[in-house]
C-alpha cells in the first residue's frame, strides 16, 4: 500500500468514525433520556394521535450534546485533520440551540428571532474562503463583501426558521433535515471540502440516530432547539461550501411551505389560524386546510400521518437530487 492509498484510507475512516460515533451514542443513550424526560415531565401531547399520549421533548438539546461531545472525543485522534472552522461552525449551532430553548420558554416570535439571530452567525464570517455564487444561465458571479455581510448571516437563520417551520408530523423534521444533510456532506465530499464540515459529519449522524425515535409512532420530539440548531447546520454548510444555489433547490419544499404560511396569515378572516388538524376513525388525517405543505395531500386525500410524512420525504429527496446535479 502506497502513502497516499494510506492517507485515503486513513480519510475514510476518520469520516466513517465522525458519522457513526455520534450514531451509536445517540442510538444507544436515547431510551434513556426518553424515560428520564418521562420521569421529569418533560412532555408534551401528540396531537395527530387520538388517545393524544404524552411524547417527551426537547430532544434536540440530546442531538447536539452528542454532536458536540464526539466531536471532541475523536479530535484527540485526529486533531490535525479537524479545520478551525469546525469550532466557528459549532459555535454558531450552539447560539441557535440556546436560542431555541430560549424560544421554547418563553415564545421570542418570528420577527424578533429573525433580526437576533441574524447576528449569531457573524462567528462563520472569518472562515468564509468562498465568495463566488455559480449562478445558472449567467456564470460564476463574486458576491465579495455582500456575501460575507448580507449573504452568509441571513441565509443561516432564514434556513433554520424554514427548517423549524416545515413540521408537525412525527419524524417529519429530523427526516427532512436528515434528508438535506446527507445530501450536502456526499457533495461537500465529492468537492474535496469535507475537512470543513466534519463538526456537521458528526450532528448527521446524531440526526440519524435521532431520527429513528422520532419517527412515527414518536417517542420523542426534538423541539425548537432541534429545529434551529440543526437548520443553522444546514445554512451553514451550504455558505460555507459555496452552495447557494444548490442549497436553495434542495430547500424548495421548505420555502414553499413558508409561502404558503404568509399567505394563509394574509387571508385568516378565510381561513383561520390552526395550529394542528385531528385524526379520523380510520386512523387518516383531517386537516383545517391545504396551506402548509404537509397539510395539501391529506387535505385533498384520505392519508394517514405516515404517509403524509412519506410524502414529504419523497418531494424533498427529488429536490435534493436536482440540488446534488447543480454545479457550485
Amino acid at each position: 500500500m502506497t502513502t497516499i492509498d494510506a492517507f485515503i484510507n486513513s480519510l475514510n475512516f476518520m469520516f466513517l468514525a465522525f458519522f457513526i460515533v455520534p450514531f451509536s451514542f445517540i442510538f444507544f443513550a436515547m431510551p434513556y433520556v426518553i424515560g428520564k424526560m418521562g420521569e421529569k415531565g418533560y412532555v408534551a401531547k401528540d396531537m395527530y394521535k387520538s388517545t393524544r399520549p404524552e411524547v417527551a421533548i426537547n430532544g434536540g438539546l440530546v442531538i447536539l450534546l452528542v454532536a458536540m461531545f464526539s466531536l471532541s472525543i475523536i479530535s484527540l485522534f485526529y486533531s490535525s485533520y479537524i479545520a478551525p472552522v469546525n469550532y466557528a461552525i459549532v459555535m454558531v449551532v450552539a447560539l441557535f440551540g440556546l436560542f431555541g430553548i430560549l424560544d421554547d420558554i418563553i415564545d421570542i416570535g418570528r420577527p424578533a428571532k429573525l433580526v437576533l439571530l441574524y447576528y449569531c452567525s457573524y462567528t462563520l464570517i472569518p472562515f468564509i474562503g468562498i465568495t463566488t455564487v455559480h449562478l445558472p444561465f449567467i456564470g460564476v458571479v463574486d458576491f465579495d463583501i455582500i456575501y460575507l455581510q448580507l449573504i452568509v448571516p441571513t441565509y443561516i437563520p432564514v434556513v433554520a426558521n424554514l427548517v423549524n417551520m416545515h413540521s408537525g408530523f412525527n419524524g417529519l423534521a429530523p427526516g427532512l433535515s436528515l434528508i438535506v444533510l446527507a445530501t450536502l456532506m456526499a457533495k461537500s465530499l465529492i468537492y474535496g471540502d469535507i475537512l470543513n464540515v466534519l463538526f456537521i459529519v458528526s450532528l448527521t449522524g446524531a440526526v440519524a440516530g435521532y431520527w429513528w425515535f422520532e419517527k412515527y409512532p414518536a417517542r420523542i420530539f426534538w423541539g425548537n432547539i432541534g429545529a434551529l440548531s440543526v437548520g443553522a447546520a444546514i445554512g451553514a454548510v451550504i455558505v460555507l461550501e459555496g452552495f447557494i444555489v444548490s442549497g436553495f433547490i434542495m430547500l424548495i419544499p421548505h420555502t414553499v411551505n413558508f409561502l404558503m404560511y404568509v399567505y394563509w396569515r394574509l387571508r385568516t378572516s378565510v381561513y383561520p389560524i390552526a395550529k394542528f388538524g385531528r385524526v379520523r376513525d380510520d386512523g387518516t388525517l383531517e386537516v383545517p386546510n391545504p396551506l402548509t405543505l404537509k397539510w395539501v395531500l391529506p387535505y385533498y386525500f384520505r392519508l394517514t400521518e405516515q404517509e403524509s410524512t412519506i410524502a414529504m420525504y419523497a418531494v424533498t429527496a427529488l429536490f435534493c437530487a436536482i440540488g446534488f446535479m447543480v454545479p457550485g
